[in-house]
């Protein structure tokens, strides 16, 4: 009876733990680029990755073409600067101040006192830049609201 119930055990562990793996799972659309990450940086994007992976981006970024098409992406695609003034059409987000600045590669590394448009550098902040969907952000006291993309268009 032990032998049977053995056999019984290891002849229906496999089709249980397959079972499990057929759950719901959506597969994540490819990553397709536009045209414009395949230009080279620019001196204010590679600014931009310096002040915050410091001696780290050569190593993480630079030496990675997916990790830097991905940057480029980023900088130039995926984060959009509004000014919005009218009320009716600003929305209830997080906060600028609420998202931790990324400071792992460089310690030292600080939130932006004041906030320019044109100069501001989003890699700084631990934003949600691989969510599925596109996520809101507002520059606290401003009617200046970010808006970060979805990678998954």
């Amino acid at each position: 009876m032990y032998k049977f119930l053995t056999i019984f055990i290891l002849l229906l562990l496999p089709f249980c733990s397959s079972g499990q793996e057929k759950g719901n799972k959506i597969p994540l659309k490819v990553i397709e680029f536009k045209d414009n990450v395949d230009l080279p940086l620019t001196v204010k994007e590679r600014r931009q990755i310096d002040e915050v992976y410091g001696p780290y981006a050569e190593k993480y970024i630079y030496s990675n073409a997916f990790r830097l098409n991905c940057i480029k992406d980023i900088l130039r695609n995926r984060v959009v600067i509004k000014l919005i003034t009218n009320k009716r059409d600003q929305k209830d987000c997080q906060k600028l101040s609420e998202i931790p600045v990324l400071n792992s590669f460089v310690p030292d590394l600080k939130r932006d006192k004041t906030f320019d448009p044109q100069n501001f550098n989003p890699l700084k902040y631990n934003f949600a830049f691989h969510s599925k969907g596109s996520t809101i952000y507002q520059v606290d006291n401003t009617n200046y609201f970010i808006t970060i993309e979805s990678q998954y268009h």
